[in-house]
């Protein structure tokens, strides 16, 4: 059973997706397991219909393999997977980093930096999952900067499948440390309207990302 999870406002299905998937990001719900549809309804106290509408979200987002009369099964990427993907996605934002030093206004390259510190605050507490959310949220925000609707799409559909794996890249104090060490320098190139060098950072940091995780999957 999990605990302390239940949904207050039954007629949300994202609030259930939401849940759901802050249970595969932390790996209380394990890649390949079989989602025990009963027990999560139960511990949500949610009916059947919003339960299943949000495990179709979280198939769509490519966390959930929804198999007609079998069950659903939280997906699991091979070492392989996980790479091709964080290399793509590194390039990706690379090409983010370059473009939003260009096209966004003061205003919004200030919202980021904003966004980067209100993480850091969580991250001097210690506070890993909102600090994560900020993380992809900052990720996200970016590359929406880039003003480039392909790039965007093609980030948000990436970022999407590698959440867990993302989440234990921080898992260790060191990795953690590593990580925001790389942020860091991504705001300083933001500050600058370096777009080179921001690009240079943020595909460093997907490969780094590699490094930190290739042992855990």
């Amino acid at each position: 059973m999990v605990p302390s999870i239940a949904i207050t406002n039954r007629s949300l299905h994202d609030q259930v997706a939401n849940r759901v998937r802050d249970l595969i990001i932390d790996g209380s719900l394990e890649p390949g397991s079989r989602i025990d549809e009963a027990q999560l309804i139960e511990d949500l106290g949610v009916s059947r219909t919003p339960f299943r509408e949000a495990l179709r979200t979280l198939a769509a987002e490519g966390l959930v393999i929804v198999r007609p009369s079998k069950g659903s099964i939280v997906r699991k990427l091979t070492p392989e997977d996980v790479f091709s993907m964080l290399e793509v996605l590194g390039q990706l934002e690379r090409l983010a980093g370059e473009l939003v030093c260009v096209r966004a206004s003061d205003e919004e390259i200030e919202s980021l930096v904003t966004l980067h510190e209100r993480m850091m605050s969580y991250y001097d507490d210690r506070d890993r999952m909102p600090y994560y959310k900020l993380n992809q949220e900052f990720h996200s925000r970016l590359t929406e900067l880039s003003k480039n609707e392909t790039l965007k799409e093609m980030q948000s559909n990436i970022q999407a499948r590698l959440k867990h794996i993302r989440y234990i890249g921080s898992q260790k104090p060191g990795s953690w440390d590593g990580a925001v060490a790389d942020h860091e320098e991504m705001v300083l190139a933001l500050n600058d309207r370096d777009g080179e060098r921001l690009g240079e950072a943020m595909a460093s940091h997907l490969l780094k990302t590699w490094v930190r995780v290739k042992d855990s999957i």
